[in-house]
């Protein structure tokens, strides 16, 4: 661990698998905590989620959905239906001040390590859990996938084409802002513990983490009961505001006030746009979007992606283009702020994974550790223990969510 960083001392039993939990124990770990991932023997889900796999010089393969969310943790492999492997976790918990786990409601009480005894055993213990539908009402012992939260909260009936059937998110929005919630929840129980002693139970769940993310929606429904559909790239509330086509691509283009109305058609070099009462105002093009669009879209085509973006930027209109990952990743701005690193690898030789998200006195986190391969550090931690560092097993884990 490096001493300075924020939760250097921190320990973390990580009881997780997949990806909620996953990247949540991954941010503790860049923000400086002692990750120990406990994986059952065969090892976390995802390891076998593939392809694709990247492959090592020897022929040993990783999958690229584990390597994105398991950097700066260590690995034990450890099997809790067996006595020892259950003694070893209690040990680590022990040792612990925080305690993350996505299993079923009720898996964890079962092998006695729930929030009531674990907290009459450890009184400064942070103990997060994720789940599917929360740790009571109807839907408690469902399990949770993201796909599933996605539609049950509602976000799948609002995303997508205008008109066009239930779209989900590209990327597991419910699991990743789930990750993200409970690791705020764990920060702050870490840091109300500073004040009262005492530790904490803290939870999330993927379905109201999606009805949070749906924000001003869910509010627009909440004030007027109106139900909102799919608006493809255009936003419901401001205009112009979305994905423009171009004479040889596309480009977002967000004139999100009156002001930069006014500097857009200028950079457009088109005065009677600017000029025409409907839409001096937002409002105005809000309710004659139809309008606008029949005039500005054959005016956005005349121009080249790079002649319309430095026309915009010159103007001081925010605007990007629509990249895929390989122009994400070649972009200049991208490559000078190091968000691709490169780590070393105990099988693959070397591996790049992305840079933790945070700049803490203007300076990048760094990746101490390369994502584990399974049980990679099981002989190390389980000295560090006390025990026996021989503890193994074959034997299923409990179902996660």
């Amino acid at each position: 661990m490096t001493p300075d960083l924020p939760l250097s001392g921190v320990r973390v039993a990580d009881f997780t698998r997949v990806l909620t939990g996953p990247l949540c124990t991954m941010l503790l770990g860049d923000l400086g905590a002692d990750v120990i991932k406990v994986e059952p023997p065969g090892g976390d889900d995802t390891r076998a989620w593939g392809p694709p796999f990247q492959t090592g010089p020897d022929g040993a393969r990783e999958s690229s959905y584990f390597l994105s969310v398991n950097r700066n943790k260590r690995s034990v492999t450890l099997d809790l239906k067996a006595q020892e492997g259950l003694e070893a976790a209690r040990r680590l918990i022990a040792g612990s001040d925080v305690l993350v786990e996505n299993f079923r409601p009720g898996t964890l009480e079962r092998l006695g390590l729930g929030w009531e005894d674990l907290h009459a055993a450890h009184p400064r213990l942070i103990y997060a859990s994720i789940t599917g539908f929360g740790l009571s009402g109807p839907y408690r012992d469902r399990a949770g996938y993201d796909v599933v939260a996605q539609g049950m909260g509602g976000l799948m009936s609002y995303n997508g084409e205008a008109g066009g059937e239930p779209l989900r998110v590209g990327v597991a929005v419910a699991d990743v802002y789930s990750g993200a919630l409970i690791t705020q929840a764990i920060l702050a129980a870490l840091y109300a513990r500073e004040r009262t002693g005492r530790g904490a139970r803290v939870d999330v769940n993927l379905l109201e983490s999606v009805i949070a993310l749906g924000s001003s929606q869910v509010g627009r429904y909440l004030a007027t009961g109106e139900v909102p559909v799919p608006t493809g790239n255009d936003h419901r509330s401001i205009v112009p505001y979305g994905t423009f086509p171009c004479a040889d691509g596309f480009v977002n283009i967000a004139v999100g006030n009156d002001a930069l109305w006014r500097r857009f058609c200028a950079a457009l070099n088109d005065p009677d746009l600017g000029a025409d009462a409907r839409f001096t105002t937002n409002e105005g093009r809000v309710t004659h979007r139809a309008d606008l669009d029949h005039l500005l879209l054959p005016a956005l085509a005349r121009h080249t992606r790079a002649d319309l973006m430095t026309r915009l930027e010159v103007a001081g209109v925010p605007c990007g283009p629509v990249n895929d990952l390989s122009d994400v990743f070649n972009d200049p701005h991208v490559q000078a702020r190091g968000v691709a690193v490169p780590v070393p690898h105990p099988t693959l030789g070397e591996t790049t994974v992305t840079s933790p998200p945070w700049r803490f006195g203007g300076e990048a986190l760094p990746v101490r550790l390369a994502p584990p391969t399974p049980g990679q550090h099981t002989r190390e931690v389980l000295s560090e223990l006390g025990l026996s560092p021989e503890i193994s097993s074959a034997a299923p884990a409990p179902e996660p969510d």
